[in-house]
């Protein structure tokens, strides 16, 4: 009787297990498929999200390489010396978005019929879709010498439905509209183009962000953009907004055609900006550009608030970082390879272009800011440093000549 007792209970005992043993399994399959389902399921999502990514990337035209073919749509006269000109892709393609205060780069025709000339021009207005626009003065010099090349090219030759040859946009100078810092903008005659970019840019997104917006020009007959500007202090209050005439004439009235006589000065701005705690992005002619960094330096604004774009390199003194490192009395030997001459840089002769063209070496250049590109050239030994950063991404040992000086002696291929 025992054993049978004790043979049930075995028998239930292997069952039980062999029942929990089930239990464990299927729980554990249970498990497996729940993880299953789970990874399955974040696969469907990581699949879905990366399908989004790839059609959002499809959808966002990039930047082109090289010149790509544009239509001139429109050339419209701002002033007697003053056109813009909106530019549509010829190809009917979609365009690259761009920053405010960028720039395209033009080929045109060089007047004495071989090769090209190359020139860097601010877009000038917000980014609207499937075209571009800029705004060319004519560059009239002293008598005597010649006038500008690329905009007398503009103003004579190009009308409406002529194509020209254009590079994306690019440039360093920039206004980022997301960013919530409060902003002074800042033009002097044609360097107004980039600034209205980025004012027009912050008007159209509705920023709330502090805005002062100061404009320096002659009088009314150079006053570009008047009316578009007119609009914006009316229908936005909040932006202020400062005219300067610094030659006004007997028919502009001030309060209606300008707000304030004279330039743009340090000392205006310290009248009426409730602090320097702003960023300064500003445009304009060299004399201008260096009054304003230096006095808004002195008046404690930090360097990394100061943006500004220049014409040239000579537009803002900077202080070479290569000078400062040659002993004094030392100089560089800079070696020009293909041409077998070698000339000494002591900081007195400016860029490597301007002691190359002083030795008669012909270098190709264009813009001679730093920004198309056309004056790099190879750089067989030693290195270089940049008066300010260049406005185009360079090739290792290549050397942008326009803004370079050699930190010691160096060899370049030209």
């Amino acid at each position: 009787m025992l054993w049978t007792y004790l043979g049930a209970a075995l028998i239930l005992l292997v069952i039980a297990r062999l029942a929990l043993g089930l239990a464990v399994r299927l729980l554990q399959a249970r498990a497996d498929a729940r993880r299953q389902a789970l990874e399955f399921r974040l696969f469907e999502e990581n699949l879905a999200t990366m399908r989004e990514k790839r059609r959002l990337l499809s959808e966002v035209p990039l930047a082109w390489s090289g010149f790509r073919k544009f239509v001139v749509r429109r050339k419209q006269i701002e002033s007697a010396d003053v056109c813009s000109y909106t530019l549509v892709p010829h190809d009917g393609k979609p365009l690259p978005d761009f920053k405010p205060g960028q720039y395209l780069t033009f080929r045109v025709p060089n007047p004495t019929g071989t090769g090209h000339v190359i020139r860097c021009y601010s877009i000038s207005d917000r980014a609207l879709e499937g075209q571009y626009r800029v705004t060319v003065k004519r560059m009239v010099p002293a008598a005597g010498a010649p006038a500008g090349v690329s905009s007398t090219y503009f103003h004579e030759q190009v009308r409406e439905g002529d194509i020209v040859d254009v590079r994306a946009p690019s440039g360093q100078f920039f206004l980022e509209p997301s960013d919530p810092d409060p902003v002074v903008l800042i033009g002097g005659g044609i360097g107004l183009t980039p600034i209205y970019s980025m004012l027009a840019t912050l008007v159209h997104q509705r920023s709330r962000r502090p805005i002062w917006f100061f404009y320096g020009v002659r009088n009314r007959r150079d006053h570009i953009f008047k009316q578009a500007l007119a609009m914006i202090a009316r229908d936005h209050p909040h932006i202020n907004l400062r005219i300067c005439y610094s030659r006004a004439g007997a028919d502009d009235l001030q309060g209606a055609d300008y707000h304030v006589a004279g330039r743009v000065t340090v000392e205006l701005l310290r009248q009426q900006l409730p602090s320097n705690n702003f960023r300064f992005y500003y445009c304009g002619p060299g004399p201008m550009m260096e009054e304003l960094t230096a006095g808004l330096k002195a008046w404690g604004v930090p360097d990394g608030h100061l943006h500004f774009e220049a014409f040239g390199p000579s537009s803002v003194k900077r202080v070479s970082l290569a000078t400062a490192e040659l002993a004094p009395g030392a100089a560089a030997m800079v070696t020009f390879r293909k041409s077998g001459l070698t000339r000494a840089w002591d900081g007195a002769q400016g860029s490597l272009l301007d002691l190359a063209e002083r030795a008669g070496i012909k270098i190709i250049s264009g813009c001679r800011a730093g920004n198309c590109g056309t004056c790099v050239v190879a750089l067989h030994a030693g290195d270089v440093t940049y008066v300010q950063p260049p406005g185009i991404p360079l090739e290792a040992r290549t050397c942008l000549t326009c803004l370079a000086h050699p930190k010691g002696d160096v060899t370049l291929d030209a």
